[in-house]
């Protein structure tokens, strides 16, 4: 069992990012082990202060578009990921998508809704 798991959502500038950031958010004030990382501090570290405590705990990557540029930023890092979760991938089958990179309609609202139950579950399958 996990003290905490962190959550990585993508900070990028598509409607699956902002789906992400706003999942993750509203997974965050769910659950009482779960954090966040910033994804902007994270790149920006050049000189891998911020690695130990990225080590610390296990990983949920959530990536908004396919350049999964979470993973490759963490990776680059040298930071271990424990699970994927790709936005996209995860809402094909599900008829709604995000059209927005700035502000969610009650579409892109639903794909929050999807997105975090896919969070939700994947956090009582690490603990």
């Amino acid at each position: 069992m996990h003290e905490k798991i962190a959550l990585a959502p993508c900070n990028g500038m598509s409607p699956n990012g902002l789906v992400s950031r706003v999942a993750c958010g509203d997974c965050k004030k769910e659950n009482a082990d779960v954090i966040s990382i910033c994804m902007g501090s994270t790149s920006a570290d050049i000189e891998g202060k911020n690695n130990e405590m990225l080590k610390k705990y296990p990983i949920m990557a959530v990536n908004g578009c396919d350049n999964a540029c979470v993973n490759r930023i963490l990776e680059n890092k040298g930071i271990s990921i424990a699970k994927t979760i790709a936005v996209g991938e995860t809402l094909k089958g599900f008829g709604v998508s995000s059209k927005d990179p700035f502000r969610l309609d009650d579409e892109a609202e639903k794909c929050v809704r999807i997105i975090k139950e896919k969070l939700n579950k994947s956090l009582r399958e690490m603990k």
